[in-house]
């Protein structure tokens, strides 16, 4: 590959990751380890993951998406509005986009700094014990409780990711309560083996969680606060169905160099 590797920093309600403008293909990305080396907060730039942009026909681009332990990964929600605003950066759109992700097409709009995404269809989800267990483009469990501001997401999320009952791959976890006119939501994310200040697919199952919980039926908007700022989530619910899913937030650049 390439000797020096030109970046980007964004970051979307404090989940930050690289972007690399792969379009000539000089990025070899199969580099797992390379991967791993950037996203090392201590001895690389730091992040929660890496993206590669790269040409797709048919669409405005393609995102591949890397976890920070170096190993592409599942659809990254907050990755997905930033690599938007990327793109718009880069002169590739303007204010709407259509692209392709490992989970499929996602279109999105642009307005200032704030970019909606929408998020695939949902048309089930199972339980475990109290806990609701989605696919939002990346498996989740949700779990509501009280205090969560004092709770340790840590320990407690480290270990349901990890339980065997959700195999090799394990799961996201999050923990979600009730706050004001919406929720707070702090999650443990695999791939990063750690707390992030937001999690998009996370939020989005969150959202659908207290949808299930609350039996709200037709157009709903719920916000949810995370660590790291504001998001909302709206869809469209009929029974355990959800439709015309979007993820709305902040996608911001903070800093570009070389490698």
């Amino acid at each position: 590959m390439a000797s020096k590797v030109r970046f980007s920093k964004y970051q979307g309600a404090g989940n930050d990751f690289i972007l690399v403008d792969n379009r000539k293909k000089a990025f070899d990305r199969a580099d797992e380890a390379l991967v791993e080396k950037l996203c090392n907060r201590r001895f690389g730039i730091g992040a929660d993951g890496l993206m590669l942009l790269q040409t797709k026909e048919n669409y405005d681009f393609e995102m591949i998406y890397y976890n920070a332990d170096g190993r592409e990964g599942s659809m990254c929600g907050n990755g997905g509005r930033c690599i938007v605003a990327f793109a718009r950066d880069l002169g590739i759109i303007t204010d709407k986009t259509v692209f392709l992700a490992v989970d499929g097409i996602h279109h999105a709009s642009l307005s200032a700094d704030l970019v909606n995404l929408q998020m695939i269809d949902v048309t089930d989800f199972a339980r475990d014990g109290e806990a609701y267990l989605l696919q939002t483009g990346s498996p989740h469990y949700v779990e509501f409780v009280k205090n969560l501001q004092d709770k340790n997401v840590f320990q407690d999320g480290y270990a349901i990711r990890n339980n065997a009952t959700y195999g090799k791959e394990g799961i996201n976890v999050n923990f979600i309560e009730a706050e004001g006119d919406g929720y707070f939501l702090r999650t443990f994310e695999r791939g990063v083996e750690d707390e992030t200040y937001a999690c998009g697919t996370g939020a989005t199952a969150a959202a659908m969680a207290v949808a299930l919980q609350q039996n709200l039926e037709g157009d709903i908007n719920i916000p949810i606060r995370v660590l790291g700022g504001q998001l909302y989530i709206s869809f469209h619910k009929k029974g355990s169905h959800f439709s015309e899913v979007f993820l709305k937030g902040p996608a911001q650049f903070v800093f570009e160099g070389n490698y």
